[in-house]
């Protein structure tokens, strides 16, 4: 996941990359920076918990100039640690540079391996840290081709953000695995901003212009904005996005993620219905889901379920005394609503299974006299290589389980799945979405290297 900000050419451009981290916060929860530019020197705060921890008024009236970049971190790759917060900044020849990335290069083992015996000293486990590393060994004198030198030798899932001086560039991978989105202030021509989702250009008022495209670099600078293409490859966004990963209230490629979810719901109920009195969602991410199922299936809609929206990142929890303890702490049935009643659950995806287990069995003991467990999506099969930290296959309850034995597992009356056409029509597909989670064809081949690198330095 993470999410990504760059804002060019506006005075408060720390404040407003904040603001867009803040929107973006669900994209990822262990660590925030910010890295401003006053066109000569950057200025960072970076540090671990969410946005509103790390950041207040004395921090950021410390990241001083008009240009600005951000990130929030959820780990695929490297460790979470505070060596690995990012903005990741570098000295090269040609300048300071600071950089962004959402996503997972494939290769980047293997390269980290090249320029380490080639005489390269990386200060992170981040696999962010190698593109910096390639654009430092660059022949390049300017910031792009640099950038584009290096992109050519990775491979996998990229959107990145970099500013240095008074520039500002964003990259998408050739695949466009992950978003990336262009946006401008009103009132103001020349600030532009860049972000992973729409909904952080809601927040600070900016207007969204475009998605880069796959394989686009976009250079913003004094003198207005250019655009640069790489050769391209098979589009292959990542449809999780719509499934779970972005907010409902965001646009990717141009396609609402709200929509696309009600018709997740929608194609699910068709598919899959089943005589029941209520569906509840399994809340935050089934939510627009269930709505969908309940409008098609004439169904009532409920909140069986309460979600906890103030647990924090850590918690001392009891030994034996409380039963299904974590997944309590975070939600909470409601006997009112489901007390009797035969209950359809909507959730997004089913992955190892416990926390299911869980759901079901606090539902039961709230007195439902049925859960059928409706998911918005395929069956997850495969890990993922891109970007998502998803476990490995042999943990994947639906790699080696049949749907009525994952029925069996989480003890619910009945399961069902949205089936991978369901899927695609609701995204409206085009053949362009990256599914290799629910099939295994993986669009950018792998050998053994995934980016978990063992770490060799613990900070504590």
């Amino acid at each position: 996941m993470c999410g990504v900000f760059g804002i060019h050419n506006h005075p408060e451009a720390a404040n407003l990359a904040y603001l867009g981290l803040h929107a973006q916060q669900h994209r990822g929860q262990e660590s925030a920076g910010v890295v401003s530019s006053d066109g000569g020197t950057l200025h960072a705060v970076r540090k671990m918990g969410y946005v509103a921890d790390v950041f207040d008024e004395r921090r950021l009236a410390r990241l001083v100039g008009r240009t600005a970049i951000g990130h929030v971190r959820y780990t695929t790759a490297g460790g979470s640690l505070p060596k690995n917060i990012q903005p990741l900044t570098a000295e090269l020849r040609i300048g300071a540079v600071a950089i962004v990335h959402n996503g997972n290069l494939v290769n980047a083992d293997a390269l980290r391996e090249e320029l380490e015996t080639q005489g390269s000293i990386f200060s992170s486990n981040a696999d962010t840290e190698v593109i910096l590393q390639l654009m430092a060994r660059s022949p390049e004198r300017e910031l792009v081709d640099r950038l584009a030198h290096a992109l050519s030798r990775v491979r996998g899932a990229y959107s990145l953000v970099l500013t240095m001086g008074d520039q500002l560039v964003a990259a998408r991978d050739p695949h466009g695995f992950r978003p990336l989105v262009l946006g401008r202030v009103p009132g103001d021509e020349a600030c532009w901003v860049v972000a992973s989702e729409t909904c952080a250009f809601d927040l600070i008022g900016a207007e969204r212009v475009r998605d880069l495209e796959p394989g686009e670099i976009v250079r913003i600078d004094a003198s207005g904005i250019e655009s640069v293409k790489m050769a391209p490859s098979p589009r292959s966004l990542c449809v999780f996005e719509h499934v779970y990963f972005s907010r409902p209230d965001t646009t990717i490629d141009g396609a609402s993620v709200y929509e696309a979810r009600i018709e997740m719901g929608a194609a699910l109920s068709r598919e899959h219905p089943v005589e029941a009195d209520v569906v509840i969602p399994v809340p935050d991410s089934g939510v627009v889901a269930a709505m969908g199922y309940a409008r098609a299936a004439g169904l009532p809609f409920e909140m069986g379920l309460i979600r906890n929206h103030y647990v924090g990142r850590t918690f001392i929890e009891p030994k034996d005394s409380i039963r299904h303890f974590g997944v309590r702490l975070k939600l909470n049935a409601v006997p009112e609503v489901l007390r009797g009643k035969r209950v359809v659950v909507v959730d997004d995806s089913i992955v190892r299974g416990t926390t299911s287990r869980k759901i079901v069995k606090m539902i039961r003991e709230a007195g439902a006299s049925e859960v059928h467990v409706r998911i918005s999506s395929p069956p997850v099969t495969h890990p993922c290589y891109y970007g998502i930290d998803t476990p490995t296959r042999s943990e994947l309850i639906a790699a080696s389980h049949s749907v009525d034995e994952v029925a069996r597992y989480i003890t619910a009356d009945s399961v069902a799945y949205l089936t991978p056409e369901g899927l695609l029509n609701s995204v409206a597909d085009t053949g362009g979405f990256c599914t290799a989670c629910f099939t295994g064809a993986y669009p950018v081949p792998f050998s053994g290297a995934t980016g978990r690198r063992q770490l060799r330095l613990i900070e504590v």
